[in-house]
């Protein structure tokens, strides 16, 4: 039988990372420390050799650019080597591998997995049947782990900033709660703080399901139903906004969510005197004409921080990657170098 991802033990050295569920505190601070000691690396100011000759297979079965590129960049920047496969048209699952076959034969191949797949669960399964920690880059509607870390650790330093802690903050999460992984994964994150205020508008029946309600409120968290992104946003910290998952969703229930117009924009966060708070958006953000999603009219505010989640990203992966190889950051100031080729560019 299956086990679900937070039926796994803790993240560590060889271990799989599934769900946000597998995390505490302790690993938190250390993941958030490997992350501020390879931003040089990250930055290609520096050279780092620690996972030479490790071998990434980088598993993608849905679309993706960012998250696939950011992990193969993160690994690439380690020092190791990456074999990829996108979609199931060049893959053996086309012609009816299983799941289980598919993830035994690959991590023969590799040192660590990174596997992104279109249902629920299913990345789980290829853990159970993997010979090498598995990173679960997003399964269905379940969980996107390395999402919710960079959105934290992004959220931290941007409330930091401003004078401002992680704990007692008020968060708005507008947009696709029901379909949105990334949502779910970082409310259960986030739980891992005290005293959030979660502030949340979605469409009709594209309301956040009741397991995440209940796990926040179990562990003594605050949710507030909103009637408009505009009541959300109002009085939070930040702002936490998803488009709208279509592709996980039948035309029936799309007609029912009324998902036209914006969903956030310059104009709202005004009415609402929010022009100063912290923006976020975990992309693809849908850019077309009425597309119900985040506007670019708020690309100019102070608070958009949309493109440092995408920079963290990379050092956050960086970190996930270190801790599953069992590399310490004694390890990676000993392989770490100058990069002659970039010290000759100038940057000014």
């Amino acid at each position: 039988m299956t086990r679900t991802p937070d039926e796994f033990p803790p993240f560590g050295p060889g271990r799989h990372l599934l769900s946000v569920q597998q995390l505490d505190s302790g690993l938190l601070s250390q993941i958030f420390e490997l992350a501020e000691l390879v931003d040089p690396i990250a930055a290609g100011t520096v050279r780092c050799t620690v996972l030479d000759g490790a071998v990434l297979g980088s598993l993608f079965f849905e679309p993706s650019t960012r998250t696939r590129l950011s992990f193969e960049s993160a690994f690439l920047r380690l020092g190791g080597e990456v074999t990829t496969t996108t979609g199931f048209t060049f893959s053996s699952m086309a012609k009816g591998e299983s799941i289980h076959d598919t993830s035994r034969v690959v991590s023969g191949y590799s040192d660590v997995m990174v596997v992104r797949h279109p249902d629920k669960g299913s990345v789980a399964e290829f853990a159970e049947a993997s010979v090498v920690p598995v990173i679960n880059a997003g399964d269905g509607d379940g969980e996107h782990p390395s999402q919710a870390l960079l959105d934290l650790y992004t959220l931290t330093r941007e409330l930091e900033a401003r004078g401002k802690t992680i704990d007692g903050a008020t968060v708005a999460i507008v947009g696709d709660l029901k379909y949105g992984r990334t949502v779910h994964s970082l409310m259960k994150l986030l739980t891992l703080a005290s005293g959030i205020t979660f502030r949340l508008f979605s469409p009709a029946s594209l309301e956040l399901p009741l397991e995440i309600e209940n796990y926040v409120a179990e562990r003594g968290h605050r949710i507030i139903e909103c009637d408009s992104a505009g009541d959300a946003v109002a009085g939070a910290d930040a702002v936490y906004a998803t488009r709208v998952q279509r592709e996980r969703m039948t035309e029936e229930v799309l007609a029912t969510a009324n998902v036209s117009g914006n969903l956030l924009n310059r104009q709202i966060l005004h009415d609402a005197g929010s022009e100063d708070i912290v923006i976020m958006h975990p992309l693809p953000r849908d850019s077309r004409h009425d597309s119900f999603d985040l506007s670019a009219d708020v690309d100019d505010l102070p608070g958009l921080s949309i493109f440092h989640q995408t920079d963290n990203g990379l050092r956050i992966r960086m970190a996930i990657f270190l801790v599953a190889m069992g590399c310490s950051a004694e390890a990676v100031k000993a392989a770490t170098k100058n990069q002659s080729w970039n010290a000759a560019l100038d940057w000014d």
